[in-house]
């Protein structure tokens, strides 16, 4: 096999003897948790002490309780927004959103519970305490901290999905040290704010709902909640994760998907439709929030609704490649 350079990915393929991969299959990159947190620590998933592990779920409610070994630190990462309740010893440590890339961390012999209120997905990571600086011990740092929309820790769980299979030990150890070198420099947060009321957040919610599709100001949302604008913003942001412009911008976002993937309508008619002034500022947007521009979602949409409504009448092949492994 001769050697290949990927620019876009930033790995080489060496030379592989296929005897060499027929003795050595590969082995996924992390364990799928049967339960919340529940994981054997003896498995291949464990490499220098780190153990990486992914939790799905797909119920819209669901309840656990776990408690962190006395040997490690527990960090949870989402890959998907979801709705959260956690608590420990009947004190609420967060309840409100987690959008993709909230990081949460627990300290060692640390219990907690959680209440999921929409289907989730994370990677959950136990790291030993020798990975981390030793005053951590002594202080409330780095326990239940959580972080939303921790953009390290959402491109390391990006990296490790990615690779699926073809994540080696070396590639592993190194994404574990990295989350641990990451969590020792965060300076932890002086003050927490409170996030907004719930019913609060529903009528803002609502509201957006309703006129998404034209301007709306800071200070409309501020007066829907009955708070000042800079009261309304930063507790927004607590319950939420996103500022109230990038929720507004995240929404329009979805319901442009929706009309690329059940419509024929030009471009910048769906931008127009959504609450965007121009096609320009619609896909500028669009590619920052799903990471392609409309064009491409929506050919890579019809594409895979081809696949789904027509099967392969082809066996499938013995290797899956990363793509599926990560799936």
């Amino acid at each position: 096999m001769l050697t290949n350079l990927h620019p876009s990915h930033g790995w080489i393929d060496v030379p592989v003897d296929p005897r060499d991969r027929e003795s050595t299959p590969p082995t996924p990159a992390f364990a799928r948790e049967s339960r919340w947190r529940q994981i054997d620590r003896t498995a291949e998933a464990a490499i220098d002490g780190i153990a990486i592990s992914r939790w799905e779920d797909s119920r819209t409610a669901s309840s656990h309780e776990a408690t962190t070994p006395r040997d490690c630190y527990f960090i949870g990462i989402a890959l998907k927004t979801t709705r959260a309740k956690l608590t420990r010893d009947r004190e609420i440590i967060f309840d409100g959103v987690m959008p993709a890339g909230t990081l949460y961390v627990s300290a060692p012999s640390r219990s907690v519970g959680v209440q999921f209120q929409s289907p989730c997905a994370f990677l959950h990571f136990h790291i030993p305490t020798d990975h981390f600086p030793g005053e951590l011990a002594a202080t409330e740092g780095l326990n239940d901290l959580v972080l939303l929309r921790d953009p390290l820790a959402a491109e390391l769980a990006k990296a490790l999905i990615e690779r699926g299979r073809a994540a080696d030990h070396q590639f592993m150890r190194c994404l574990g040290q990295t989350l641990a070198m990451h969590l020792a420099r965060l300076e932890p947060p002086r003050t927490r704010v409170n996030a907004l009321p719930k019913w609060r957040l529903r009528r803002v919610e609502q509201y957006i709902a309703d006129h998404f599709d034209r301007c709306i100001s800071l200070s409309e949302l501020a007066n829907v909640a009955g708070l000042s604008k800079m009261h309304f913003a930063a507790q927004f942001r607590a319950a939420t994760g996103y500022r109230p412009r990038e929720y507004l911008l995240n929404h329009r976002t979805e319901r442009a998907k929706t009309l690329l993937a059940t419509t024929g309508r030009p471009l910048a008619e769906i931008a127009l439709a959504v609450g965007f002034s121009t096609q320009a500022h619609f896909s500028t947007v669009f590619k920052r929030v799903s990471g392609q521009s409309p064009a491409r979602w929506r050919a890579a949409c019809k594409s895979d609704r081809v696949e789904t409504e027509v099967p392969s009448r082809r066996r499938p092949a013995p290797e899956m490649g990363w793509t599926s492994a990560a799936a």
